[in-house]
């Protein structure tokens, strides 16, 4: 009997052991593969983090380059209405100034030439010359015959001009119509001086 009894608690203790050991294993398993799934869940984390703030950068990127972009723009914008009214305020005061240009002493010659200049554009057989009070004087019969000789045109001296300074031509029918006015050629050269006029503004020689 002791000798079964014996045997009994030997075999218990070797099952307890054996048990016990298996617990060890399992247990040293769990915590092994629980340390694999937290290391995996910190790197996906900071591949997660680094993503984000990734991304973050990128935005951030984006919204400064577009926030320089619209600050460039709108001082370009300020820059461009600043010449324009600086350039409108030059034209505006050389307006002003083409009603004197009938005293200057040549003017004889500029007013035969403006003629010559709008009898060329319409190119007719017969015409009809207009001008203001001032300009209309200098038109003589002679200048008139002249100026009909040259260009091998019957011409007329119409009505004075109510607005403007210098002289517009038109056929008799009234179809075609050449002014060729002071204020009216400034307009006609407006766009084309705007570039000169501003580099001479800014103190630019070319």
């Amino acid at each position: 009997m002791k000798s079964e009894e014996g045997n009994l608690e030997a075999l218990s203790g070797a099952i307890l052991s054996e048990a016990r050991g298996e617990a060890e294993q399992i247990k040293s398993d769990a915590n092994a593969k629980a340390e694999t799934i937290r290391q995996r869940a910190k790197e996906q984390a900071e591949v997660e983090r680094k993503e984000i703030l990734d991304r973050a950068s990128q935005e951030a990127d984006r919204i400064r380059s577009q926030a320089v972009s619209t600050t460039q723009l709108k001082a370009r914008t300020m820059e461009l209405e600043s010449r324009e009214k600086l350039l409108d305020s030059v034209f505006k005061a050389a307006r002003q100034q083409l009603p004197s240009i009938p005293q200057q002493p040549d003017y004889d010659q500029i007013v035969y030439r403006l003629i010559q200049e709008a009898l060329g554009q319409l190119n007719v057989k017969e015409g009809q010359i207009r001008a203001d009070q001032t300009t209309q004087k200098l038109i003589t019969d002679s200048i008139s015959a002249r100026l009909s000789a040259e260009n091998n045109i019957t011409l007329k001296i119409g009505q004075p001009l109510e607005n403007g300074t210098g002289v517009v031509v038109d056929t008799l029918d009234g179809h075609l119509h050449y002014d060729n006015t002071f204020e009216t050629r400034l307009s006609r050269l407006q766009n084309e001086l705007r570039s000169p006029v501003f580099r001479i503004l800014m103190g630019e020689t070319q």
